[in-house]
């Protein structure tokens, strides 16, 4: 029978069958012969296929196929293993959070996801949490970071999970849709869960003043039930993200003012780094488009990992 993965732990995982009835589920060794390489062959979010079996006192299932995804957000890791790993699938919207300094995220790591989401195909929402907790002059550069993207086209919503500032606007959002939200750890996932989701309670914990990183909480993927209509998957934070299998050549599709000025370009398989009358880096020189967002396109193609987390973050805005 047909199921969707709500939660996967490694090497089992909780599906959600047709019949209502939620099974701890294994998959076949076949699916790691398959080729797919991927830290994690089944995610959260796929539809799939389980036979059951009893053992014991307990009925458990067998995914046996995974059907096919319409999309999924995938990452490589930043470390020396370079292996990639699905964060979900079949996503309807997702949301990425990002905070000032408490972690702070650059705008390295949001045009890297924003990239990847183009790329799948996935309308992506940008959250600026903790707007309780900044002063005036963070306050300034969280602005000016959103009026950036939402010239660009994308939403950007300020929020506050302690003080339910702008919760009504993510949840309606969501209302009966799948959404993902993504981000550092302790950018404030889990307590924005709790904030539209009370019920679910899921645990949260302080950020680290010594480094102003966050701690992990949410351990594994999980996609949760919304009593008023539609899933929310919590995912674990991601520290760096690294942009997968993009060629050079179509790379600036995924940058949406980039695409709108690629046909002004001279050469049609103009790349925007050395080539002459190029649009893009006409709309460079003349302030229309951003440096920070030029610098993370020129880092992505050269194949740079995403060391962000190790820097000032707004160092490209100044």
């Amino acid at each position: 029978m047909k199921a969707v993965v709500y939660k996967s732990t490694g090497s089992w995982y909780h599906v959600k069958a047709e019949d209502g009835r939620i099974y701890n589920s294994r998959i076949k060794g076949k699916f790691r012969l398959k080729g797919i390489k991927s830290t994690n062959p089944v995610a959260v979010g796929d539809h799939v296929e389980i036979d059951t079996e009893t053992k014991g006192d307990e009925t458990i299932g067998v995914i046996n196929k995974i059907l096919d995804r319409k999309n999924y957000i995938i990452r490589k890791s930043v470390n020396l293993s370079k292996q990639t790993h699905i964060i979900a699938a079949n996503i309807d919207l997702a949301f990425l959070l990002i905070t000032h300094n408490n972690p702070p995220t650059s705008t390295t790591f949001i045009d890297r996801f924003l990239v990847t989401a183009e790329a799948y195909h996935i309308p992506t929402v940008i959250l600026i949490n903790k707007v309780d907790a900044y002063s005036l002059e963070e306050f300034g550069e969280m602005k000016y970071l959103a009026e950036l993207y939402r010239e660009i086209g994308y939403t950007c919503i300020g929020i506050s999970a302690e003080t339910g500032e702008n919760i009504d606007k993510v949840k309606e959002l969501m209302k009966d849709k799948v959404s993902v939200f993504a981000g550092h750890s302790g950018v404030g996932k889990s307590t924005l869960v709790n904030a539209i989701e009370p019920e679910l309670n899921i645990k949260t914990s302080e950020i680290s003043e010594q480094h102003r990183q966050g701690q992990h909480t949410t351990t594994f993927a999980e996609m949760h039930e919304l009593h008023f209509g539609g899933q929310i998957i919590d995912t674990p934070g991601i520290r760096g993200f690294g942009v997968v299998d993009i060629d050079k050549y179509t790379l600036d599709n995924y940058f949406p003012e980039f695409f709108k000025l690629k046909p002004n370009c001279k050469f049609n398989n103009c790349i925007h780094v050395d080539e002459p009358k190029c649009a893009v880096k006409q709309a460079l020189a003349d302030d229309k488009i951003a440096y920070s967002r030029y610098k993370s396109y020129l880092q992505i193609m050269e194949g740079e990992e995403d060391e962000s987390f190790r820097k000032d973050p707004y160092q490209d805005l100044r």
